[in-house]
C-alpha cells in the first residue's frame, strides 16, 4: 500500500514532537492518579504534571508566534521543561513510587523529545542566521 504523506505542518498538533509530549503527559496523568495521597508524593506528582504539561503547551504556544526568534524561545522553554520532567521522573523511579517498567519508557520518550526539540532549535537557528 502506497500512501502519500502530507509533510506540511498546518497546526501544532501535526508536529510529532507535540504528539509525543502530549501523549507522555496523558500517560503520566493516568498512571500517577492512583498513587497514595501524601505530601511528598503529591509534590512530586504535581511538579511532574506541571513540567510535562509545559512541554506541549510551549510547543503549541510558540507555533503561532510571529517570528522565528520567538518560536525558538518557546521551543527552548519546552526543552527546559522536558529536562525538568526527566528530573522528576528520576525521583519517581528512585523513590519507588512506580515500577521501572513504567518509568523507564517515560525517560526514553523524554530523551527523544529533548533531542527533537534540540534539532528543531538548531535548524531554526540556522535559518535565522542565514536570513540576515
Amino acid at each position: 500500500m502506497n500512501v502519500k504523506k502530507d509533510k506540511q505542518v498546518r497546526h501544532f498538533t501535526d508536529l510529532v514532537v507535540w504528539k509525543k509530549a502530549h501523549n507522555l503527559f496523558v500517560d503520566i496523568f493516568k498512571k500517577t492518579g492512583d498513587l497514595p495521597r501524601q505530601i511528598g508524593v503529591n509534590t512530586i506528582v504535581d511538579q511532574i504534571l506541571r513540567s510535562c504539561g509545559s512541554i506541549s503547551a510551549n510547543i503549541a504556544e510558540g507555533f503561532n508566534t510571529r517570528t522565528t526568534k520567538h518560536y525558538i524561545h518557546y521551543l527552548d522553554t519546552a526543552l527546559n521543561s522536558a529536562s525538568e520532567t526527566e528530573n522528576w521522573l528520576y525521583k519517581i523511579k528512585d523513590c519507588n513510587l512506580l515500577a521501572n517498567d513504567i518509568v523507564i519508557p517515560w525517560l526514553d520518550v523524554c530523551s527523544e523529545i529533548e533531542k527533537m526539540l534540540q534539532k528543531m532549535i538548531q535548524n531554526l537557528s540556522k535559518k535565522l542566521t542565514t536570513s540576515h
